[in-house]
């Protein structure tokens, strides 16, 4: 992806739902984002439903998460209104953990959260 001039990659194990003896997606970032951090952007996606779960990934070391359960549902049981109610919620449990591990910068967490 580098070489190819990517901007970056996605972690991601779809086929998990297939494969349920696949590696997890979490366990596929570190690795990654040791060796290619800084070179090109690490994303996730896979198992990330809330926002205790986007801190966690980032203070792996992605860059980015994606979510797109967590929409859907939201979305399925409040129409449009779901995604901005999703939103709101991500955004609030994101902050309570950045605050209980007192990290005041999202780029920081790696340094609060994982040891």
């Amino acid at each position: 992806a580098i070489r190819l001039g990517f901007d970056g990659v996605i972690v991601s194990n779809h086929g998990g739902r297939q494969l349920d003896a696949g590696q997890s997606a979490i366990a596929s970032l570190h690795p990654i984002v040791e060796k290619y951090k800084g070179q090109i952007q690490v994303m996730m996606d896979s198992g990330i439903r809330s926002g205790v779960d986007v801190a966690r990934t980032l203070a792996s070391g992605a860059d980015f998460t994606f979510l797109g359960r967590t929409f859907m549902y939201s979305v399925a049981a409040l129409g449009n209104e779901g995604g901005n109610h999703a939103i709101s919620l991500l955004k609030i449990q994101l902050q309570q953990v950045m605050e209980q591990v007192c990290c005041e910068r999202v780029e920081d967490m790696p340094n609060h959260l994982i040891k």
